[in-house]
């Protein structure tokens, strides 16, 4: 596993803006995992669900969801930071989220993280950082966050 790296104060985390964390380890996306995103989400759109079908399709193949790739954030990111000896954290959203490229079955994922900015806000500070997933032996990013978490020390 991928060491992260640990912040335990609001002073680490300033210190930290523009350090490149990561890489995290490698996820796979299988079909499996595509399939009960389908579900939970509603979303059956065939290009995600039906390999059949698909293979003739645009990308060769079924394809994650990009919300799918998204939500494999809270997996991920840890990997790359951790902040550690606060009273509460707390995700607090994205500015802007893209998916410059697709995630196709089988892909393996894994992302990298910068904070770019600490401000404080009531007791606690705002985190924002840009997260990017990329796919093995992809040209592009399959997707790039820029997020938003809150640490209360």
């Amino acid at each position: 596993m991928a060491e992260p790296r640990i912040f335990t104060s609001a002073d680490e985390l300033r210190a930290g803006t523009g350090d490149p964390l990561g890489p995290s380890d490698w996820l796979e996306v299988d079909q499996k995992r595509i399939d009960l995103f389908a579900e939970a989400t509603g979303d059956h759109q065939w290009i995600h669900v039906d390999p059949e079908r698909a293979a003739s399709g645009p990308f060769g193949s079924t394809i994650a969801h990009g919300y799918l790739t998204l939500s494999l954030l809270p997996s991920l990111v840890p990997q790359n930071m951790r902040v550690e000896g606060m009273r509460m954290g707390i995700n607090y959203g994205t500015d802007r989220v893209r998916f410059p490229a697709p995630v196709p079955v089988g892909s393996r994922l894994r992302s990298t993280t910068v904070i770019t900015e600490v401000t404080e806000v009531g007791e606690g500070v705002q985190v924002a950082a840009t997260v990017t997933v990329e796919r093995e032996g992809g040209d592009k990013p399959v997707c790039v966050a820029g997020v938003l978490y809150r640490y209360y020390f």
